[in-house]
């Protein structure tokens, strides 16, 4: 998968996140916003529907839904196979937005250039160290939905601290989906790291 999308010049990312953390909301935000300065393509992994990769190509992006059933993650011959069936034509940017799942996606190389942890505020500040493997394993780490920490009982810098405690190498981005705040940042090391 990596050679494939090397040879094609498609720089790729595996969003990995808890459901609701806010995954699809800031796809759709970074396609809106960015998407004319680098092309997305979209690979949506959910058990059942393709309600998110209806909300990517509303969004302005192509997408591709895979359907999982009972598995409760992704593999690199699911992106494989969905690679092959896939019009990457015009694509500089393979978002593969996995299964909502904080454990078992970690444990998996798609063939992607790098990963990206998210968790949301509302979830609670302890989430890095509940789930080590996920900051372990990742390039990126958004904490997403920081709009919402007037009304939480949520310690942004004790969260930070946390994620850096699991993985001092890790990228921070405190953002938010809703309102685009911190968001440019994190487009902006997106394309640092595609040395686009």
């Amino acid at each position: 998968n990596r050679e494939h999308l090397a040879k094609k010049g498609i720089f790729s990312m595996n969003w990995i996140s808890a459901p609701g953390s806010g995954k699809t909301a800031m796809l759709e935000r970074l396609i809106m916003d960015y998407s004319s300065q680098l092309p997305v393509f979209v690979i949506e992994g959910d058990q059942q529907t393709d309600n998110d990769s209806q909300r990517i190509q509303k969004a302005g992006a192509k997408a591709m839904q895979i359907n999982t059933g009972a598995a409760c993650h992704l593999d690199a011959e699911m992106i494989h196979q969905a690679l092959h069936h896939a019009d990457l034509e015009g694509s500089r940017l393979l978002v593969i937005e996995n299964i909502g799942n904080m454990v078992c996606p970690t444990a998996y190389d798609l063939g992607e250039d790098l990963k990206v942890a998210l968790v949301s505020c509302p979830e609670g500040e302890d989430k890095p160290i509940k789930y080590p493997d996920l900051i372990m394993v990742s390039d990126a780490l958004l904490i997403n939905k920081i709009d919402l920490i007037p009304y939480l009982d949520f310690n942004l810098d004790h969260c930070i601290e946390l994620a850096k405690k699991v993985n001092p190498k890790v990228e921070i981005f405190p953002v938010s989906a809703k309102t685009g705040e911190g968001v440019k940042e994190f487009f902006d090391w997106i394309c640092q790291k595609a040395g686009i």
